[in-house]
């Protein structure tokens, strides 16, 4: 799979409460569509390589979402937080008529899918988790500014033109030495306004109450300890800045059930499995998600 060449996708809406959920779908090939969930400042196009390096592997459709008050559903008004994103996941999966499949969330994202999966057993297959999903070591008290930092204050900016809004990503540490077109399609799907006043398209608000979330809510905290269904947690060896260590460690992980497989990124930061060629394992591990899944049901 070129490092040079993204993949354009289809995009449709699905109806949600107050208005209309934005979706892209990449790949045409056989089974059963996969569903992807982004992080809390992300959209949808985040998955778009994981999406090409699947269907090079003849896997089946990626069907990713722009979240409640991201991307192209950037104005879509509240509910907020983590269970309203599962609902309308499940919007999305009653649109397409897709009884159950395979989730993948990265960040925040793989809370909402493991989330998902206690909720709403009968839709979720199995999951693939990319830097999310466990509590995160942060003291009690603790708000999304002080873990989020630089992509809070972000939301409050403005630029004068898509390139400066480039230049400003490729500047940051999780991207500098490692910008590719792959990032470049992310980060512009992020933009809405005119020039020279132009901004993310995220809803502060709903980062805002979906991070405390993500921080402090108990059930959303413990889901992924309740899972039921196949799953792996695939974790970077460095952080949001690029620092060391990232979210996750061995000895931070070592509370999570047997059951969950979990795999280092030692190359990665918490942003580059889904533009570099990490993305490779991203879509060998929802192959062989989707296999399994497959298995299973066949024995049922």
């Amino acid at each position: 799979m070129s490092d040079t060449t993204p993949v354009g996708g289809d995009e449709y809406t699905v109806p949600v409460p107050g208005g209309d959920l934005a979706v892209t779908r990449w790949g045409d090939g056989p089974g059963v569509p996969v569903l992807a969930v982004h992080g809390i400042t992300a959209n949808g196009h985040s998955f778009a390589r994981t999406a090409a390096e699947l269907a090079a592997r003849g896997g089946p459709p990626l069907h990713a979402p722009d979240l409640r008050g991201r991307g192209a559903s950037g104005t879509l008004p509240g509910p907020h937080g983590l269970a309203a994103h599962t609902d309308d996941l499940v919007a999305v999966l009653d649109h397409l008529g897709v009884e159950r499949t395979v989730w993948v969330g990265h960040s925040m994202g793989a809370f909402v899918a493991c989330l998902a999966a206690v909720r709403h057993p009968d839709r979720v297959a199995g999951l693939l988790l990319v830097d999310g999903g466990h509590g995160l070591p942060v003291p009690a008290g603790t708000d999304i500014d002080a873990v989020l930092g630089p992509a809070m204050a972000r939301l409050r900016m403005t630029f004068g033109s898509p390139d400066d809004y480039r230049a400003f990503w490729q500047r940051h540490p999780a991207f500098a030495g490692r910008w590719n077109p792959w990032a470049d399609d992310y980060v512009l799907r992020d933009l809405t306004g005119t020039a020279p006043d132009l901004r993310s398209t995220c809803d502060e608000a709903a980062v805002r109450v979906d991070g405390g979330q993500v921080l402090s809510d108990t059930e959303a905290l413990g889901a992924i300890h309740r899972l039921t269904v196949p799953a792996r947690l695939l974790w970077t060896a460095r952080g949001l800045m690029d620092e060391t260590p990232g979210l996750y460690t061995p000895e931070r992980l070592a509370g999570l059930p047997d059951t969950l497989a979990t795999v280092e990124l030692p190359d990665d930061n918490h942003y580059t499995p889904l533009f570099s060629s990490t993305a490779r394992l991203l879509a060998e591990q929802v192959h062989t998600l989707v296999q399994e899944t497959v298995q299973v049901q066949g024995q049922l």
